[in-house]
């Protein structure tokens, strides 16, 4: 598809198969990112030991701290890039580009250090402290300390796969993913096992690996990362994209920065706040466990659940990544009808999407949890977890679409506070002030998520009726749809 036909049809296509169009490829694409943890985890669980699964769990916040960093760039980014295509200022579009591009680099070269040299080593003793093993703080340590300095190539990579599904480009950007993830998924199983067992054969015959065990696994991490960075530059360097990378527009553009930053902190708070609840909920296993073992079995089952709520809950975001380009163009189009129509049907895809994700979790607990380890107590543990927690997250549908829609029209103080409403108005209260009225301690830990889901869920209807009858009052003055202005231009 040429690209004035990519704009026609963000303005004037068939709703449901565009989001399809642009959300397949986002869900191949997040699926291939989350296999890069997935496949660790089940490789490391099944080679390496709890010990190794819970180390990798108290990784989680630091890492999702830096992703976060990427996501306030990234996403205020191809959110601008959207509205200036809408609106026709491909200049404007261009500028965003190279302005993504820049701040990514200059964020990718500060915070990874500064974590590195004055963060992640105490927060690690005051996350876990006695309530896990030696073993459990020492590899957390060890696979932070080598991933750390490769997180730049992360940034671009996932930057730059942003821009090219906000500028029609969705397919391209799932082909840079999936590179990265094929390198991954071979590295892994050579850098983590000494013998590495052939499929097929009943473990009988193996051929030689490297034996690094987790080391191995932050090494192929990183080779990968760096792989699907260099695949993103050459999509953009080879001339096929619709916005132009030019070498005069890496910069950070005064009028453009405050702008993608503000729509780009909703997410970005959101994720931060996953790293500080990861921290909250591995605290709190390791406070009111009665052993360090006990407690590493709980910070391991949270691992588990972590990763698989990721995997699941890939298709409900690939349709926010679906809605959000449509809204984003067709608001800078001011074609507020059509805005209108994908907020609905991405409402009701949301909601499918989040019951599906919650069954499957809740009925295949047991066998999910099997993937991930080996330790009978680990199995029970995780498997009691999946059930408990996600079992109202089906609720969750009003909450995503709406902070999808806020931050794709460029409203980010309603997104940030929506995107903040489950998080931290709920859940985080809630794990640090219900244990203490409850005889079982790690059940009212597991009992705050989904009790946090039902409270968001409530309290976004509210906001969400009151903007959906301002599009309709809005769809009365609308302008002719973008299509249509092309077709008589």
């Amino acid at each position: 598809m040429d690209n004035s036909k990519k704009l026609e049809a963000l303005g004037g296509g068939k709703l449901l198969p565009l989001i399809f169009r642009y959300a397949w490829p986002s869900v191949v694409t997040m699926t291939v990112h989350q296999l890069y943890n997935v496949v660790d985890r089940i490789y490391i669980g099944q080679g390496c030991g709890p010990d190794a699964i819970a180390g990798l769990a108290l990784t989680f916040p630091f890492m999702g701290a830096l992703g976060a960093i990427g996501v306030l760039i990234g996403m205020g980014c191809s959110t601008i890039l959207s509205i200036s295509l809408g609106a026709g200022k491909m200049h404007d579009a261009e500028r965003v580009l190279g302005q993504c591009l820049a701040m990514k680099i200059l964020f990718g070269l500060i915070f990874p250090p500064l974590l590195f040299f004055f963060g992640f080593k105490p927060l690690l003793a005051l996350m876990a402290g006695d309530g896990a093993t030696a073993s459990t703080l020492a590899i957390a340590h060890q696979y932070l300390s080598i991933t750390i300095f490769f997180n730049i190539f992360a940034h671009l990579g996932f930057g730059l796969s942003a821009t090219m599904r906000a500028e029609g480009s969705p397919k391209q950007s799932m082909v840079c993913m999936i590179i990265g993830c094929a390198t991954n998924i071979i590295l892994d199983p050579i850098f983590i096992f000494r013998q590495i067992p052939i499929p097929f054969t009943d473990n009988a015959l193996t051929i030689p690996g490297l034996g690094l065990g987790v080391v191995g696994a932050a090494w192929a991490t990183n080779i990968s990362m760096t792989v699907t960075c260099f695949s993103a530059l050459f999509f953009y360097l080879s001339g096929r994209s619709v916005v132009k990378m030019r070498l005069a527009n890496i910069r950070i553009w005064r009028d453009l920065a405050p702008r993608a930053l503000s729509i780009g902190l909703s997410p970005c708070l959101m994720q931060i706040m996953g790293a500080f609840i990861g921290f909250s909920m591995n605290h709190a296993f390791a406070r009111w466990s009665g052993t360090p073992e006990e407690g590493t079995i709980q910070i391991c089952a949270f691992g588990i659940v972590n990763t698989i709520c990721f995997l699941f809950f890939i298709p409900t975001m690939g349709v926010q990544q679906g809605m959000a380009p449509i809204i984003g163009f067709n608001w800078g189009a001011k074609s507020y009808g059509r805005v209108r129509k994908t907020l609905v049907l991405g409402l009701r895809l949301t909601a499918i999407t989040c019951f599906l994700s919650c069954s499957g979790m809740v009925c295949f607990a047991r066998s999910l949890s099997r993937c991930f380890a080996t330790d009978a107590p680990v199995i029970d543990a995780a498997t009691f977890a999946l059930r408990i927690a996600n079992c109202m997250i089906w609720t969750i549908f009003v909450n995503v679409a709406a902070t999808t829609y806020f931050q794709a029209v460029g409203r980010p103080k309603t997104a940030i506070f929506l995107s903040l409403l489950r998080q931290f108005f709920c859940l985080l209260p809630i794990v640090w002030i219900l244990p203490h009225f409850m005889e079982h301690h790690i059940l009212a830990i597991w009992l705050a998520m989904p009790i946090s889901d039902l409270v968001a869920q409530l309290a976004t209807i509210i906001p969400l009726r009151r903007e959906y009858l301002h599009l309709v009052r809005l769809q009365v003055g609308d302008r002719a749809p973008f299509a249509r202005k092309l077709k008589t231009a």
